[in-house]
């Protein structure tokens, strides 16, 4: 197969909230802030890669490091598109790391409650730690969201106060997440891969199963990694705001 022109560059808000509403699940801009690495595949903009400070003020310390020194990899909204989502986090990885010189741990989550257990990451070589506690959630005219995302959006994620605005609110209890980490030098790899658990896997009747970390992991069809072609669809939408400089393969 091959693949089209790829490339990326800094964004600014305004694109990373176009592509978290159109093209992430959530449908929301993660608060706080925000490194959003804007990308194209011949010229046209498919989405972003998101990295963020501040949503969770425990995560640095449990690896005792400062908050210049972790980074949470918070959304990767894309439109269809052909590149594999490995190689676009690559490089975005590149990218933050070189604008935060100072970093020295990623951390991301997959979401169980959508089905997510971290292909991606685990096509990255990323290390999986295990599960994250049980959280609430709510679910918001029907579908759920997490309570931090129900705040960004709505202001309140009280379930009284969202009902008597007329939205259709109740309080759930979510599924564990999948926590993966990626080290970006010599002595945090050192310091956090005996954390290393065998990656979650899904099994064909959609149960969670483990296997080996030496096992390959080829994967595709969560949050888009590679979409079947005759699925494909063409992008009319028009990529807010001004003209931005492109840089091919992360400005190498």
């Amino acid at each position: 197969m091959s693949f089209p022109l790829l490339k990326l560059d800094w964004v600014g808000h305004d694109a990373a909230k176009f592509a978290c509403e159109h093209w992430h699940y959530s449908k929301v801009t993660p608060v706080g802030k925000l490194n959003a690495c804007g990308v194209w595949e011949n010229e046209k903009f498919i989405g972003c890669v998101l990295f963020s400070y501040g949503a969770n003020n425990n995560m640095a310390g449990e690896y005792h490091l400062n908050q210049t020194e972790c980074i949470e990899l918070t959304r990767i909204a894309l439109n269809s598109h052909l590149t594999p989502v490995t190689k676009i986090a690559s490089i975005a990885i590149k990218m933050v790391r070189k604008l935060n010189p100072f970093l020295k741990l990623i951390v991301s989550y997959a979401d169980a409650n959508m089905g997510h257990y971290g292909i991606i990451y685990q096509g990255g070589n990323w290390i999986y730690v295990g599960t994250t506690k049980a959280d609430g959630g709510q679910t918001i005219n029907g579908k759920v969201m997490h309570r931090r995302s129900v705040f960004s959006k709505y202001g309140t994620n009280s379930t009284e106060i969202l009902r008597n605005n007329g939205i259709d609110a109740s309080f759930i209890k979510c599924k564990p997440k999948y926590k993966y980490l990626y080290p970006l030098t010599d002595d945090m790899r050192l310091k956090i891969e005996p954390l290393r658990k065998p990656y979650p896997k899904k099994t064909d009747k959609g149960a969670l199963v483990v296997h080996s970390v030496s096992t390959p992991v080829i994967h595709t069809g969560e949050e888009g990694s590679i979409p079947i072609p005759t699925h494909m669809i063409e992008n009319k939408d028009t990529f807010p705001g001004k003209e931005i400089r492109l840089i091919q393969d992360g400005g190498k």
